[in-house]
């Protein structure tokens, strides 16, 4: 019996990841993310062994993750100043493959039978997303559950999240998975008809549900002045650019633009430290990042002194938090040498707070803190009527600026909530309790005039947050025992 993966396996495995990465990019036809799930699923299903599933998993994560997050090795390219260092990537495309091959050995220990594995990895990948929520390294970015944004289905987050999206997406693969093997291989315990139909159903209540939500209407609106700057990020971390001189930029850009009454909305470590907070030009919401010691945090300034602060949540893993710093550092060192650049570790925040400022609640969190949907629900919990991005999309490339703004607009309905967006490089945005853009900035140093509703009340997924699609995954991971044990029966 084979017991390690053959070329032609390795390649069918690649490829598959390849396919199901593609529509996990920010393109139309990303809702079709099922159809090469449903493939990626039968696939190691039939695998012979719990270490033959493991394998096949391992290399399709890997490539699922290196297609979605290809920017990053432009990214490590510039960081070091050297293209070719972008092949250190792979190192983290081959972690995420093996979380998921070790969640696919798990299910292939467990389950015998291609039908029950089929269900226990469908339910075993949304439990895997929901880790990636979580700890230090966390690092969710390719979740399932955001394919689903060009459709009215997306609109099911404020139920469950977008880890609710997930369970759908990997639900309706498991279902057509195993009603494509009983066509097949009938007999073989691959599953019938009923829950391909049951997830037919389910896709019509969500598209009936996203296409009966309404935008919020009112006239309790703020004006806001949002800046896209287009600052170097790699310049101004090596001190190329001094924090003075980039304030004195974005002030000239302000009072070129800035309207009365509106609140002033920079980016994230826009002010590159806190004594040059007298020197912007009027009340608003600032990024402001501190050295000694270090800090990375957003501020509430009403023209004379701070009303109001909050720290970053989830400091970048390998970006702002560094692993193992200590019992590393001659390594580190030797990096710091490299790019000329102290590796510093930023703190997390250990509360979230609101912002107030003119009589309003902002929930504002810094950059990398968007794609963590607990944040902008803890925010909203206390109290936040109006949801603020501050962030630095200046390390990012390709599509991975798309994909940081897609993320974000899911905040927007998961807590029903307008979102602003002041960003250096990326896309600054107003976007409405729909998710829907009403306007962006794209490219290019300008502004926008927001005016975002201030909205209230509770969705359920800020009151009870995954829970529903975390009931749902382990719904697949009881199914596939029932599913399994039947099968045994049989034998």
């Amino acid at each position: 019996m084979r017991v390690s993966p053959s070329l032609p396996s390795v390649l069918l495995a690649v490829l598959l990841g390849i396919f199901l990465a593609l529509c996990g990019l920010p393109l139309a036809w990303s809702a079709l993310s099922f159809l090469p799930l449903a493939a990626v699923l039968a696939y190691l299903a039939r695998g012979d062994t719990a270490r033959q599933v493991a394998g096949r998993a391992f290399w399709a994560g890997t490539a699922y993750s290196a297609v979605h997050l290809w920017w990053l090795t432009t990214f490590l390219g510039k960081l070091f100043g050297f293209p070719p260092a972008g092949v250190l990537a792979f190192a983290l495309f081959a972690l995420e493959g093996a979380f998921v091959a070790g969640m696919a050995w798990l299910v292939g220990r467990l389950f015998r039978s291609p039908g029950a594995r089929v269900w226990g990895l469908a339910g075993g990948w949304v439990v895997l997303e929901w880790l990636r929520f979580l700890g230090p390294p966390a690092f969710p970015w390719p979740t399932l559950g955001y394919t689903l944004l060009p459709t009215p289905l997306i609109q099911i987050a404020d139920l469950g999240g977008v880890l609710l999206g997930s369970v759908l997406v990997s639900a309706t693969a498991a279902a057509l998975a195993c009603f494509v093997g009983t066509a097949r291989q009938r007999g073989a315990g691959w599953g019938r008809r009923r829950p391909l139909l049951l997830m037919a159903a389910a896709w019509a209540l969500a598209l009936v549900y996203g296409l009966t939500r309404t935008a919020a209407t009112g006239t309790a609106a703020t004006p806001m002045l949002l800046l896209r700057t287009t600052i170097d990020s790699f310049g101004r971390a090596s001190r190329q650019l001094t924090a003075q001189e980039q304030v004195g930029l974005q002030a000239d850009l302000t009072r070129a633009n800035r309207r009365p009454d509106e609140v002033v909305v920079w980016s994230e470590s826009s002010v590159g430290d806190p004594s040059l907070l007298p020197a912007v030009p009027a009340a608003g919401i600032y990024g402001v990042s501190e050295f000694e010691p270090r800090r990375n945090s957003v501020r509430a300034w009403n023209g004379s002194s701070v009303t109001s602060d909050t720290d970053k949540a989830r400091p970048v893993p390998f970006g702002e938090y560094f692993p193992f710093r200590e019992a590393l550092a001659p390594a580190w060192s030797l990096i710091e040498r490299s790019i000329g650049i102290s590796l510093e570790s930023v703190p997390p925040a250990k509360t979230l707070n609101t912002l107030q400022l003119n009589g309003v609640q902002y929930g504002a969190y810094v950059c990398y803190d968007s794609v963590f949907p607990w944040v902008a629900r803890v925010l909203v919990e206390k109290g936040a009527e109006v949801l603020v991005n501050v962030s630095n999309d200046g390390w990012y490339d390709g599509w991975g600026l798309q994909q940081h703004f897609m993320m974000g607009r899911v905040r927007a309905i998961e807590t029903r909530r307008y979102v602003v967006r002041s960003v250096n490089e990326g896309v600054a945005a107003e976007i409405n309790d729909l998710g829907q853009p009403l306007q962006t900035l794209e490219v290019g140093q300008g502004v926008l005039h927001a005016r975002p509703l201030r909205l209230t009340g509770q969705t359920l997924f800020v009151r009870v947050g995954d829970w529903p699609a975390l009931m749902l995954a382990a719904l697949m991971l009881v199914f596939a025992g029932l599913a399994d044990r039947r099968y045994r029966r049989s034998l």
